[in-house]
């Protein structure tokens, strides 16, 4: 059986980073599956509550702390690692063209829109970001991140120069606009 596996917010400058990796139950068939960015928000929401009792599935959340601490590739192989501990199965395809020294691991770009399981992963992992960076929008609401999801628009970098980073901020990302 196949585990898909992708991920959601590895480039806004806010929030966590989300892995999941997702394995079909034998009977599961579920329509409207692509890569989550391809689907309305929407219908994200019903394919993710579709998903959840018709597979297994792993999904790991990373802090925009460990990010910060450990760096993108670390995190990533870490994550990977431990959805390969959570899902034994005999076959593994990550969305994208490296395994961060994952081994047994296999990659496909653009997987997300191709394989069924990789989609299914694109979609636990984006929404998982998205409820969480909406949670995070209500502690910090000055910031707008329901809006942007943490990615760094203009909007979001002006709210940044005027209230200076919060606790969901990755500091180690750097961005020319903020630059001195």
């Amino acid at each position: 059986m196949l585990c898909g596996i992708d991920e959601a917010g590895r480039g806004p400058i806010a929030g966590d980073l989300v892995v999941a990796g997702c394995i079909f139950n034998s009977d599961t068939n579920i329509s409207g599956l692509n890569d989550s960015k391809k689907i309305s928000e929407k219908r994200r929401y019903e394919i993710f509550e579709e998903i959840v009792p018709n597979t297994s599935y792993h999904i790991v959340v990373i802090s925009p702390q460990a990010l910060d601490e450990f760096g993108i590739s670390k995190c990533m192989t870490k994550a990977l690692l431990e959805i390969k501990e959570h899902l034994p199965t005999d076959s593994y395809l990550f969305d994208g063209n490296t395994t961060f020294g994952v081994e047994g691991l296999d990659t496909m770009v653009k997987a997300d829109g191709k394989v069924a399981e990789v989609s299914a992963a694109s979609i636990l992992a984006k929404v998982t970001h998205d409820r969480n960076i909406i949670r995070d929008a209500k502690i910090y609401p000055e910031y707008g991140f329901e809006r942007h999801k943490g990615y760094g628009t203009a909007f979001h970098v002006e709210k940044i120069k005027e209230f200076g980073y919060c606790d969901i901020h990755r500091r180690s990302f750097k961005l020319k606009a903020l630059q001195q």
